[in-house]
């Protein structure tokens, strides 16, 4: 499998004197996984969301993402490649309110030169495939939480990423939205995206095919390393 995230002792550390919020992280995603990084709050996994988004660099260690050593790029390269090849979808859905769902997933393609009628018919395709083509005129203040959460997912898809990050995507929605929100990652997955999914609920990491546990900043458990070993100690028995 081709990686594209791959993090070898990566820390990051604030203020003075410094605090570690990322503790020598290593840990290595192949395209086409779909992930869920689970820890309570202040255990860092937004931290290693925002370092494998690019949105922030390690003060030690390296990152490479989609192939590219974060630690070598210009700030320019590096707002280029969250613009081609990473999605992002948030816990507040982050819609300017008085556009409408059309325009806001459109706007998604702002910063890569697309002509604005593309833009436009892109984010059509966007919607339709999040279950929201008869919704394009809507306003967030038309939509319900769960449809908002989905014009959210548009926006961040609609430029093809290979590369969706979910900082608790479910967190400000019910139980019904939120298991329909997850089987809409599921189906983006199953199409070819690689999705990462932060969150600190325990069942619906669980859920997931693979489960990364953060702790003070530092990795405590990794299924696809218990799963690898249990193999492996199955073939060893045979």
């Amino acid at each position: 499998m081709t990686e594209i995230i791959r993090l070898d002792g990566v820390e990051r550390s604030y203020g003075q004197p410094a605090v570690l919020a990322c503790a020598g992280v290593s840990l290595t995603i192949d395209q086409g996984e779909l992930v869920a990084v689970v820890g309570p709050s202040g255990s860092g996994k937004s931290t290693l969301l925002n370092l494998i988004g690019t949105l922030d660099r390690p003060t030690a260690g390296s990152a490479t993402i989609a192939g590219m050593d974060v630690q070598q790029m210009p700030d320019a390269e590096l707002s280029a490649l969250r613009s081609y090849r990473i999605g992002f979808v948030f816990q507040q859905f982050h819609l300017a309110e008085g556009v409408s769902a059309l325009d806001i997933v459109a706007d998604g393609m702002l910063y890569a030169g697309v002509p604005r009628a593309e833009r436009r018919r892109r984010a059509g395709l966007a919607l339709e495939r999040v279950g929201l083509g008869h919704r394009t005129g809507h306003k967030p203040n038309q939509l319900s939480g769960g449809e908002r959460q989905r014009v959210a997912i548009a926006r961040a898809v609609v430029g093809d990423p290979v590369l969706l990050l979910a900082d608790e995507p479910t967190g400000n929605l019910d139980s019904e939205s939120g298991a329909a929100v997850v089987e809409l990652l599921r189906e983006l997955n199953s199409s070819g995206t690689t999705v990462v999914v932060i969150t600190h609920d325990p069942e619906l990491a669980a859920a997931f095919p693979r489960r990364i546990a953060v702790r003070d900043g530092r990795v405590v458990s990794d299924s696809r390393a218990t799963e690898g070993a249990a193999g492996a100690s199955e073939e060893e028995a045979a």
